[in-house]
């Protein structure tokens, strides 16, 4: 359910355009960052505050990477696979990444850590191939950075679990 807080932020968004539409993005962002993901009730609010149709509001955050449809893990890793990542092998650590993480690109895993997705650009052609984990970016990706991102992640959650009073075992693991 989206707050009527965050729909008051919508309205004051779409007041700065001179068709409040155009603020469909940044009211998803809105929507996105008080559910974690953009739910049928964030389409329906959005929708409702910028006077659009949910089939409209709902091809905008299918069409962009960057709305998730469903709740994300809370490593979020986007491998670019354009052009440039694809040529310097981008398949094969999306492979590695994959077998690692134990789900597929698209996949979200069970314990809730990590979502897998692919992106066709993230603007670093000179320093492909590169990947994105939330809002930092890695590049140069060799087989070997891979394994040792992965090991770091799964380093940060076991600390977690230590932290929040759980053994290692409980804290669950890949």
């Amino acid at each position: 359910m989206i707050s009527e807080q965050a729909k008051q932020r919508m309205r004051e968004l779409a007041a700065r355009y001179p068709v409040a539409r155009s603020a469909v993005m940044p009211a998803l962002y809105i929507a996105q960052a008080e559910e974690g993901y953009v739910s049928r009730a964030a389409l329906e609010a959005v929708a409702e505050v910028l006077n659009m149709t949910v089939d409209d509001v709902e091809s905008v955050a299918t069409f962009y990477t960057m709305y998730y449809q469903r709740p994300p893990g809370k490593k979020v890793i986007k491998v670019c696979n354009s052009i440039s990542c694809y040529l310097r092998g981008c398949d094969a650590l999306i492979e590695q990444l994959e077998r690692r993480l134990r789900i597929k690109r698209g996949e979200t895993s069970p314990d809730g850590r990590y979502t897998l997705l692919t992106t066709e650009c993230l603007a670093s052609c000179g320093t492909a191939p590169v990947l994105q984990v939330n809002d930092e970016f890695v590049e140069n990706l060799t087989p070997e950075l891979v394994d040792r991102l992965v090991d770091q992640w799964e380093a940060e959650f076991q600390a977690e679990g230590q932290s929040q009073g759980r053994s290692p075992a409980g804290a669950g693991g890949c």
